[in-house]
């Protein structure tokens, strides 16, 4: 009796473990002309991929602010969390570079930080052309972190012909830090970022045409379908409530959830799993799913 129990552990165990590790990361160079160099970004194939000619939806997931491509991979709790995501739906996730502070959008005033013409233009090109991908927005969603949080509702909101979702996790939503629940030495600390990317600070009206807060009218004709949440100890959570506010006044259907937790990766290793489930419902219903 013992050793059949031995015996079952052993087997249960070499289960699992090629389910964990069946899913595979590329790393792979893309080049920018807009920005004339050149950034990595990180693919994870399901395991499947390798095993039929069909082609797969993607799920392009976007880091956060002070930080890079791989971050999805290296500071979740659970290592293993991209990969199995990966396994579960049968879908690629692509995780590209964005800078520390690129905020996903094309600077007016350093021609060397054009975020939003990368992606657009460069990124899912590579992506589509390196793999078997559905190519159209029917195959195609977007989310992310923070930082991430925004360029994703900002991406799709500005390219719904691209992208038939977007979802944003703790998401810096306005890009007004004063109506952050932070220190005014990080205020400042932020506002310093912007003034290198977008400019004078004091132009109200400037900012405000980039914040996705007040891009709710857009969103809401876009046609592309929202997930967003955050944590009810976040620092952001004022402008997430505030943009939820602005989306139920204007009658745009979105999926909007606090939960506990903070700014951390706990809380985004938690939010993550409900994006891609929804996400694969969308994909279901586009038709778009991988058996």
């Amino acid at each position: 009796m013992m050793k059949k129990l031995f015996f079952l552990f052993g087997v249960l165990s070499a289960t699992n473990s090629v389910q964990s590790f069946a899913a595979s990361v590329d790393s792979i160079d893309v080049p920018s002309a807009s920005m004339n160099k050149s950034y990595k970004s990180a693919v994870v194939l399901p395991d499947s991929y390798t095993k039929n000619k069909t082609a797969y939806p993607v799920l392009y997931l976007l880091h956060g602010g002070g930080g890079h491509f791989r971050d999805w991979l290296n500071l979740t709790p659970d290592k293993m969390l991209i990969k199995n995501l990966a396994d579960q739906y049968n879908l690629i996730i692509v995780m590209p570079e964005g800078e520390n502070f690129g905020w996903y959008l094309n600077s007016p005033i350093n021609k060397e930080s054009r975020f939003e013409t990368y992606i657009i233009e460069e990124v899912i090109p590579k992506i589509d052309n390196t793999y078997r991908t559905i190519r159209n927005r029917k195959g195609r969603v977007i989310t992310g972190l923070s930082m991430g949080g925004h360029g994703a509702l900002y991406l799709s909101t500005l390219h719904p012909d691209i992208f038939s979702a977007a979802g944003s996790m703790s998401g810096a939503v306005d890009l007004d830090a004063t109506n952050w629940k932070i220190s005014p030495e990080f205020v400042s600390r932020v506002k310093e970022g912007f003034q290198k990317l977008i400019g004078d600070t004091t132009n109200t009206n400037l900012y405000a045409s980039y914040s996705v807060v007040n891009m709710v009218d857009k969103m809401k004709s876009s046609d592309v379908k929202l997930i967003i949440d955050c944590g009810v100890d976040d620092f952001l959570i004022d402008p997430n409530r505030e943009l939820h506010r602005r989306l139920v006044y204007n009658h745009t259907v979105h999926d909007y959830t606090e939960r506990p937790g903070g700014h951390t990766w706990q809380y985004w290793e938690n939010s993550l799993p409900y994006h891609v489930l929804y996400f694969f419902k969308i994909f279901k219903a586009n038709g778009v799913t991988v058996p």
